[in-house]
């Protein structure tokens, strides 16, 4: 047995906005929409995102994820100063002691979309919340 992919299932009352939100700002392309579904599938080189209207089987009032999604990707500095302008910000371009530099933004539903990039060892920085200088690497590095 072997898992493919995760793909997210984001809940919104605004399908039309979210997917203008999704490819006018951050460059996805629609590959399906369903307006009899209410859902469309959005796609950006390897990574998948399904946004949806709320349906029968769960109640709704707003998001409610409490969680963020994070995207892996190389260029981060690049797609900060694309969006820092004109995205609401969670936190700015960063480097961090686990050895990613990235950002965070919310889309428009208030998800957090956070963007990542893998940097070289030494260039983090040492502060971190626990004043140590130690962190755990992140996922899919060895400790």
């Amino acid at each position: 047995m072997k898992m493919g992919a995760l793909v997210p299932i984001l809940r919104t009352r605004h399908l039309k906005e979210s997917v203008e939100f999704y490819t006018t700002v951050l460059g996805f392309q629609c590959t399906t929409w369903s307006d009899q579904w209410g859902w469309a599938c959005l796609r950006r080189d390897q990574v998948e995102v399904m946004l949806a209207l709320p349906n029968a089987h769960e109640p709704y009032e707003q998001p409610t994820f409490t969680g963020s999604l994070y995207i892996r990707m190389t260029q981060v500095a690049l797609l900060w100063e694309q969006l820092q302008a004109t995205t609401r910000i969670c936190y700015p371009l960063e480097d961090f002691a686990y050895g990613m530099r990235e950002f965070a933004i919310y889309d428009n539903n208030g998800y957090i979309l956070q963007f990542g990039e893998a940097i070289a060892e030494g260039a983090a920085r040492q502060d971190t919340p626990a004043g140590d200088g130690t962190a755990p690497p992140p996922c899919g590095r060895p400790a």
